[in-house]
């Protein structure tokens, strides 16, 4: 198996990446969706990379369409999208599934290596079944906005639901632990 760090990825503006292209940083992955009641995460997602980034943090958005079609849109119109509404400057990828048989390699690695998220996933769940929705089961991701913090070296140092928001510090904490390293 490919290491997950070697992994190759795509940014909205196709040029070509990998997690190892971030080496030395602390990363926050995170599926995104422009459609999603948990689309203003994106404002906090900005926020924790403006408050980080010159420390050698980094958010990297993962645009998903998996999740009750929350995110339609092409590339560029995703890329307008969060510049427009959101003044998203962390690095964006190509739409790619994150959940099921098609899911892009690098998110069967994340799940591989850390198949337990943190928060409540659970009650989450719920809601959405309540709202008609089918959720994933474990260990596949549940949702738009589930996070994924990468330590300096490469590996998973924790997940988190999706209703974690980029400002609960559960996922502040874990984010300077890492950078303290």
């Amino acid at each position: 198996m490919t290491e997950m760090t070697e992994i190759p990825l795509t940014r909205l503006d196709g040029t070509g990446d990998t997690l190892g292209d971030h080496k030395g940083n602390v990363l926050l992955v995170v599926n995104v969706a422009s459609q999603c009641g948990l689309t203003p995460q994106y404002e906090g997602l900005e926020k924790l990379y403006g408050q980080y980034k010159d420390k050698g943090f980094e958010v990297l958005g993962f645009p998903a369409n998996d999740f009750g079609a929350q995110e339609p849109g092409t590339n560029e119109e995703i890329a307008e999208f969060c510049s427009a509404n959101y003044g998203v400057s962390f690095p964006m990828f190509s739409k790619a599934d994150v959940t099921g048989e098609g899911k892009q390699p690098l998110y069967a690695a994340l799940i591989e290596a850390e198949p337990l998220k943190q928060g409540d996933a659970a009650g989450f769940r719920e809601k959405l079944r309540g709202y008609g929705m089918a959720p994933t089961l474990d260990p596949e991701v549940l949702w738009n906005f589930e996070k994924f913090v990468i330590a300096r070296d490469g590996t998973v140092a924790a997940r988190f639901a999706p209703t974690v928001a980029p400002d609960d510090p559960a996922l502040v904490q874990t984010i300077e632990a890492e950078l303290a390293k």
